[in-house]
């Protein structure tokens, strides 16, 4: 194993304490009394940052390095753990999720290009796969970490013991990365203006193979933060159980989500990428049934862990095969494509209000869309 994956790969730990998004809105709205619709505005506070941040991080990484703006997204993911360790004020906790999302944000655009470098050649979409099954595992344990600190009142922190355990890991990826050399090629030095780059960037949108890749992974990840959301709201609606023990359904999703990850690492040597992403789509939809219909426990942990599996790979397929698609401009397309993380923020607002209007089947409905949007992906560009 290239050793210069070690704290890259570390990076992508890092980079999935964004998902304990899901479990700490539902803590913050059980702390503070909010609606749905109000607590499903700090997830969406957190990717609202991609759609700000992305592009500007692209040509930030032509200015500075790939290295460098991974170290540049620690620090600020550090200081995001930092605030909730105090207070639980929801004005700062608004600033947690904002430094959080500044720091993902930076993170996302920057990590996947510099995994690039790091191999020394391509992108393969087997090795971001390896890196998003690293990340979940960071996503999966966030709710175990939530409900033992709530349960016990671990130090006087509850469940926000979650951030002082992750700072000590973001400590431990920032000094890695920063004693790592990595080769990186150097960027085309472009003389254009700072306006005309973001133009440049834009315009990747014109091919619509990359505008539908960009709306893929908008789909993709409104499923994703919508599914962590939702889950214990599920399971708490039909089942009549607490928040302590219904987190727990978080860990199923991301333990099945690493699950299709690493398994997709393997799989996608045997299977053609696209078709592996048909299979995918397929999980999830049989998963919206069970969400829709399900009334037990087990069929609605079973219909989890099937959504998990199923949106294990497809950020990775789709975020290879855009980098394929325009290969003379990777850091250009990374921005633009991480940018459509914003998806995190446009899935669970409305989400909020369906649900404060139908009860958690609308917000089901809501990401029934998004999976419909993918089979019609995959459809459309089944032979590129």
């Amino acid at each position: 194993m290239n050793k210069k994956l070690i704290p890259v790969m570390l990076c992508f730990f890092a980079m999935g304490f964004v998902d304990m998004v899901g479990i700490a809105s539902n803590y913050v709205k059980e702390d503070l009394a909010l609606s749905d619709a109000m607590a499903n505005t700090l997830p969406s506070l957190v990717f609202f940052w991609f759609l700000i941040f992305s592009i500007p991080t692209s040509l930030l990484m032509n200015k500075i390095g790939r290295k460098n703006t991974v170290l540049l997204s620690l620090v600020m993911t550090l200081a995001a753990m930092l605030v909730p360790m105090f207070t639980v004020d929801f004005t700062m906790l608004l600033l947690s999720f904002s430094l959080l999302g500044i720091g993902n944000a930076i993170m996302q655009t920057s990590l996947n290009p510099l995994v690039d470098s790091a191999m020394s050649g391509g992108a393969s979409a087997s090795t971001l796969t390896f890196g998003q099954f690293i990340k979940s595992i960071a996503s999966f344990i966030a709710p175990i970490i939530a409900s033992w600190g709530a349960t016990v009142g671990a130090f006087g922190l509850g469940w926000r013991v979650l951030y002082p355990i992750y700072l000590c890991i973001g400590v431990l990826a920032t000094l890695l990365l920063f004693g790592t050399r990595i080769k990186e090629e150097p960027a085309a030095q472009e003389q254009k203006s700072v306006a005309e780059q973001f133009a440049g960037a834009f315009a990747l949108l014109k091919n619509p193979f990359v505008l539908f890749c960009f709306l893929a992974i908008i789909c993709h990840v409104g499923i994703d933060v919508g599914t962590s959301i939702t889950a214990p709201k599920i399971l708490m609606e039909r089942t009549g159980i607490g928040l302590n023990e219904a987190a727990i359904i978080g860990t199923i999703y991301f333990i099945a989500k690493a699950a299709g990850s690493f398994s997709g690492t393997f799989i996608m040597n045997y299977l053609k990428d696209w078709t592996f992403l048909l299979v995918s789509v397929l999980m999830m939809l049989a998963a919206v049934v069970g969400l829709v219909a399900g009334e037990s426990t087990a069929v609605i942990y079973a219909s989890v862990a099937l959504m998990g599996y199923g949106n294990g790979n497809p950020f990775s397929i789709i975020f290879a095969r855009a980098l394929q698609a325009s290969p003379g401009k990777k850091n250009e397309v990374s921005g633009l494509l991480i940018m459509g993380i914003f998806g995190g923020t446009v899935f669970p607002l409305i989400m909020g209000i369906a649900s404060d209007a139908m009860g958690q089947v609308g917000a089901v409905l809501v990401m029934t869309l998004g999976i419909f949007y993918l089979l019609g992906y995959f459809v459309a560009y089944r032979r590129k």
